[in-house]
């Protein structure tokens, strides 16, 4: 192994190095050795983001780490003890359809909580650490090649903390018959904890797939999660992914998925965040072919002080693409929403279709948005737009409603839903959608 000089740019960038340079994770596999290694040198030269660093400046979360982590901490929590109460909180946050359901504690697989309910025609569902043993070529070929551990120091923290997560490989003209469900439980109900997910996801050809990541913390003690999904679509390939967060007010999120799409390929990608102490969402979209889709839609419903901010990335390499982007958020009490959104037109990719559009609901004058969507256009045969918009609910159809009998609290609700039903209707899963639907109303019953 060779010497990681640590950084001087934060104590707890300097404790994760040091957290690395104690585990046993150089592994006997010497692409994945090499790669955590990599990882570990890129993380030690930029740390974690700097108060003032632009990409970061809206949301200063190694502020927040460094308040609820010190060098003592850092540690991925070690597997927890399955007691019957966290058996029955686990169940309990279960969606309740046929699917595959992966479920992890901390980050750890529990395969007692887990159901596999249709692996055939070929296709490959494991967890990472089994993966790791009985498919280590294919997995190398793809692991760490899509999440670049020199764009961001979260991706470059997660791969050089690689332990557990899912990979799925659906073969070509196949399709997964069940959804996907993954879940990324923290249980600080006794101390804090700290994950590092990590995802691979390959569609081959003509295959389809439809995944789910759903992210939720037991307790009152702090959680910090930092997972990395890396997404690959070969040609005229289909996915249906879904991102949702519903964690609690002490958890911090780092989060990357990174989508690598071909030819003909389309990607359906819906990102749901309700709770969080603060939370990061990284969605990146490379368009890398001809004819390709991408669909990304997110609503973010905040109260109290949570702070959620998307980041998302769509760049246009090749002609002929098309890319939709409509992002929602409402924000009530002292919550704060961030939404900065890229666009890229390569000069190569004439013929391009690429829209964006970001709108926000204030329900207090505490609470506020940070929106920043941006073109960067190279070509000049391009069909592209982008806006955003906040306001305040409309008074006049406010009081429409009430007119009609309905109290305040009721038209209230009527209009938020219908402002976040253009996102959620993309859900595919009728059973998550079931549960997103009764968690809104649930917030939307408070009276203002």
């Amino acid at each position: 192994m060779s010497q990681v000089t640590k950084s001087k740019k934060t104590d707890l960038t300097s404790a994760f190095i040091e957290q690395y340079s104690l585990s046993d994770k150089q592994s006997s596999n010497n692409a994945l050795a090499s790669l955590r290694q990599e990882a570990i040198e890129s993380f030690a030269a930029k740390g974690l983001p700097a108060k003032k660093e632009e990409e970061y400046k809206y949301t200063p979360i190694t502020r927040q780490l460094e308040k609820q982590f010190n060098s003592l901490d850092v540690t991925p929590s070690p597997t927890p003890k399955i007691s019957a109460e966290l058996e029955k909180q686990v169940k309990e946050n279960l969606v309740d359809v046929e699917a595959n359901h992966l479920v992890f504690v901390n980050g750890h697989f529990i395969e007692s909580l887990s159901t596999n309910v249709s692996l055939s025609d070929g296709i490959t569902l494991l967890t990472l650490q089994q993966a790791f043993e009985e498919q280590n070529e294919e997995l190398s070929a793809y692991l760490g090649k899509q999440a670049d551990v020199n764009s961001d120091p979260f991706i470059a923290l997660n791969t050089a903390m690689i332990d557990d997560g899912v990979f799925l490989h659906v073969p070509k003209n196949k399709a997964t018959e069940k959804p996907v469900i993954t879940y990324f439980f923290s249980d600080a109900s006794t101390d804090n904890v700290i994950a590092h997910p990590r995802n691979l996801f390959v569609v081959e050809e003509n295959a389809q797939a439809q995944l789910i990541e759903i992210f939720h913390t037991f307790g009152k003690s702090s959680s910090y999660n930092n997972p990395v999904t890396e997404v690959v679509l070969k040609d005229a390939a289909h996915l249906h992914y879904c991102k949702y967060q519903n964690e609690s007010d002490a958890a911090y999120h780092t989060g990357t998925t990174q989508i690598l799409q071909a030819q003909n390929s389309h990607f359906h990608g819906t990102s749901i965040s309700l709770k969080g102490a603060m939370i990061r969402n990284n969605i990146n979209a490379v368009l890398d072919a001809e004819y390709c889709e991408s669909h990304m839609y997110g609503l973010y419903m905040l109260d109290g002080q949570s702070h959620v901010d998307n980041h998302t990335s769509v760049d246009h390499k090749k002609p002929n693409a098309f890319s939709n982007e409509l992002y929602k958020g409402i924000m009530d009490d002292q919550s704060k929403g961030v939404f900065n959104g890229k666009i890229f037109v390569r000069p190569n990719a004439q013929k391009t279709n690429a829209f964006q559009s970001n709108a926000n609901i204030l329900l207090t004058d505490e609470a506020s948005i940070d929106t920043k969507p941006q073109l960067e256009i190279w070509a000049d045969d391009v069909k592209c737009s982008h806006g955003a918009t906040t306001g305040q609910l409309d008074a006049e159809q406010m009081f429409y409603l009430q007119t009609r009998g309905l109290s305040k609290t009721q038209a209230r609700a009527v209009l938020l839903k219908a402002f976040a039903g253009d996102v959620i209707q993309h859900i595919k899963t009728d059973a998550l959608l079931e549960v997103i639907e009764q968690e809104i109303s649930k917030r939307l019953e408070k009276e203002l």
